[in-house]
């Protein structure tokens, strides 16, 4: 698991990162007044975007990595081969079908603004091709093989900052062209991302096909499922991944389509200042919590085959080891990413936005900080409910949690503004946590003792660590305000930077000296305390 965990979360956390850092040099090309709104339409035309492709996708990449673990794990690697063979068939269709809806039913999803349109248009030939991409990274997943699907993923959205950095410089610098164009440009660059992706993932199959096709040769060939069943297996196991993973994205667009309205009711802000605000919590924080967030999507996608595979075996003790491990190495990530985050959420906020709103960014920030918690854990535990065959629980629990947030959103956004979408999203996900993780704890069991036990010294040194790290960015902001500006993005990188790295120290310090890495990552970390003189 964590090897397979390292190579997804190596994967998704640059692309995370390049994600967020394209942000600054895209800022600086459409300037301060552009900016903002330029933002705004991007995030939301991308919301849309990232629900109609997770429909698209159907859950069959997960899906297709699920059973392949399990029919290898019976040594019946053709029934596997025969799967991947019938779930592309779906997922080009699935591509073609979801792209000429999300063009056509593009003018319906404007949210009264019309320049949504042509992002979404640029948006609709991507889901031409990420279904059947995606369901490939499937393919190796099921292998427990995560690098081809984490580099092509490097790859994909490495082409794809690129291309939207290179047009939008073009448009706006060059051509002096209009801003909305710029921006449908910037969104069309996930289509470039994807065929290079694309090629990747190729080239990975091409290298290693003696090996896969040994596989196949050798299997037991006892297994014949029909053609009729192998559909009824992928789409079966598909469509709770479809509503389980677009948990995130459904709250986004609830958020998305009640913001504007409720915020016109609760104040006097001009449509301007709702999409300023709308772009600091949906597109600014997001893209930077996102990259804590993917964490959690790492171990989701490296647990849910391998507790497939210990599901399959009815090897109860090896689910229950991987139950409490999965849930403690999430917290042994999850915390101090999420806290680090927000003790540095104010220079790490002008380092990409820059001074405008400020304050404003850097409190949102520091609260999406915290509320990326219960999100990366509903990524995690949505994932092991379908690891081990609890599809159907799983979405109710998950619509009971989206039922909540409906509740809650009207009144926290009416009395909270921006801040109320993020307490929402932590009412709905806290309400979906609670539930799985008490539906898992009943039918398979935790090694409830020690996860508690370990639980309260990571949460220990991840506030050690967050309140360190609070005071050296304000020990350092005090320092270099006496020979610069401290607030530029120069110096604000600085700060993070340093801020960081300190705080990172402090946690890897505790974590080696409690032997609590031992636990979590294994003997080998007693190599790295050697290394670091920690007795």
């Amino acid at each position: 698991m964590l090897k397979g965990s390292a190579w997804m979360t190596i994967g998704s956390i640059l692309s995370r990162i390049l994600g967020a850092l394209y942000i600054i040099p895209w800022r600086l090309i459409f300037g301060a007044a552009l900016f903002p709104i330029a933002n705004s339409l991007y995030t939301q035309g991308y919301n849309i975007y990232s629900f109609v492709l997770i429909v698209a996708i159907a859950g069959i990449p997960s899906a297709i990595a699920k059973q392949v673990a399990h029919y290898n794990a019976l040594n019946e690697y053709g029934v596997g081969v025969e799967l991947y063979k019938k779930g592309v068939i779906l997922s080009i269709l699935m591509g073609v079908i979801s792209a000429l809806i999300l063009w056509f039913a593009a003018p319906f999803l404007t949210n009264g603004d019309p320049n949504v349109i042509p992002v979404i248009h640029s948006l609709s030939w991507a889901v031409l091709i990420i279904p059947t991409m995606s369901l490939t990274r499937g393919y190796f997943q099921g292998y427990g093989d995560m690098a081809p699907s984490a580099i092509s993923q490097f790859i994909e959205q490495l082409a794809r900052v690129i291309y939207m950095l290179v047009s939008a410089f073009i448009i706006l610098r060059v051509l002096h062209g209009n801003w909305v164009t710029a921006v449908s440009q910037s969104t069309f660059a996930a289509f470039i991302g994807a065929i290079f992706g694309f090629l990747i993932l190729g080239w990975y199959y091409w290298r290693g096909r003696d090996y896969y096709r040994s596989l196949v040769a050798n299997s037991n060939h006892q297994l014949r499922v029909p053609t009729n069943q192998l559909y009824r297996e992928i789409i079966s196991q598909a469509v709770p991944f479809v509503i389980l993973g677009a948990g995130v994205t459904i709250f986004s667009l609830i958020d998305q389509f009640t913001f504007f309205d409720i915020m016109r009711l609760a104040t006097n802000f001009s449509e301007r200042a709702l999409q300023v605000d709308y772009a600091v919590f949906a597109g600014n924080a997001n893209k930077l919590t996102m990259i804590v967030i993917s964490l959690a999507s790492s171990l989701a996608i490296t647990v849910v085959p391998l507790l497939s595979t210990a599901f399959t075996k009815r090897n109860m003790q090896m689910m229950r080891d991987q139950l409490s491990n999965t849930m403690i190495l999430f917290e042994f990530v999850m915390l101090p990413a999420s806290l680090g985050m927000a003790a540095v959420a104010g220079p790490l906020n002008r380092t990409f936005y820059g001074t405008a709103n400020m304050d404003f960014g850097s409190n949102v920030l520091t609260f999406a900080a915290i509320a990326a918690i219960p999100i990366g854990l509903f990524v995690v535990t949505s994932a092991v409910m379908q690891g081990v065959s609890q599809n159907r629980r799983a979405v109710k629990y998950f619509v009971i949690g989206t039922i909540a947030k409906v509740l809650t959103q009207f009144p926290l956004v009416y009395w909270f503004g921006a801040f109320g979408t993020l307490m929402s999203t932590v009412v709905g996900f806290t309400v979906a946590n609670g539930l799985i993780i008490y539906s898992l704890n009943h039918d398979f069991g935790f090694e409830v003792k020690k996860m508690l036990n370990d639980s309260v010294r990571l949460l220990a040194y991840s506030l050690i660590m967050y309140f360190i790290t609070l005071i050296t960015v304000y020990v350092l902001n005090f320092l270099f305000g006496l020979v610069a500006n401290p607030f530029s993005s120069l110096m604000s990188l600085v700060v993070t930077a340093l801020a960081a790295m300190i705080g990172a120290s402090v946690y890897l310090y505790c974590t080696l000296k409690s032997r609590i890495a031992d636990e979590v990552l294994g003997t080998r970390v007693a190599r790295l305390r050697t290394i670091l003189h920690i007795s």
